[in-house]
């Protein structure tokens, strides 16, 4: 039998043999954080000279409400060792969550390459690190 299976059976039965609600509640969000998925992007949304807004949607994470949404970057697309993150509370009612992080300081007409991921409060990854994705700022003008 699959895990996924399992996993309901012990919950279901957990909660029909009087256990308290938590212990099954935690069975199936620890199953739903391990496939937290991204379904769109992560795509650049905007980008300035010196900024630029990344955006994901993913599965809606399980844990607590608070979590950020992060994205490695830098210039080296094998070396993405900077991290901007932006904190976001999730709804747990909803089935998705639209994740949206600010990367400031940046330098303008640069290419710059990232990843994403999200993490709760506790700083643990969801483990949603993708491909390497890349966007250029936009060139500085030039005072007339």
């Amino acid at each position: 039998m699959s895990r996924s299976f399992l996993t309901l059976i012990a919950a279901m039965a957990a909660s029909l043999i009087g256990s308290t609600p938590t212990v099954a509640q935690q069975i199936l969000d620890d199953e739903r954080a391990r496939s937290v998925q991204i379904i769109v992007g992560p795509a650049l949304e905007s980008a300035t000279e010196k900024s630029a807004i990344i955006r994901w949607m993913s599965t809606t994470p399980a844990g607590p409400a608070e979590h950020f949404g992060v994205v490695h970057y830098g210039t080296d697309p094998k070396d993405l060792s900077e991290v901007a993150k932006s904190p976001i509370r999730l709804n747990m009612a909803h089935p998705n969550t639209i994740f949206r992080v600010r990367v400031d300081g940046l330098m303008p007409g640069t290419t710059y390459y990232y990843t994403v991921d999200s993490i709760g409060p506790d700083g643990n990854s969801e483990g949603l690190k993708g491909t390497v994705n890349q966007f250029t700022t936009r060139q500085a003008e030039r005072s007339k």
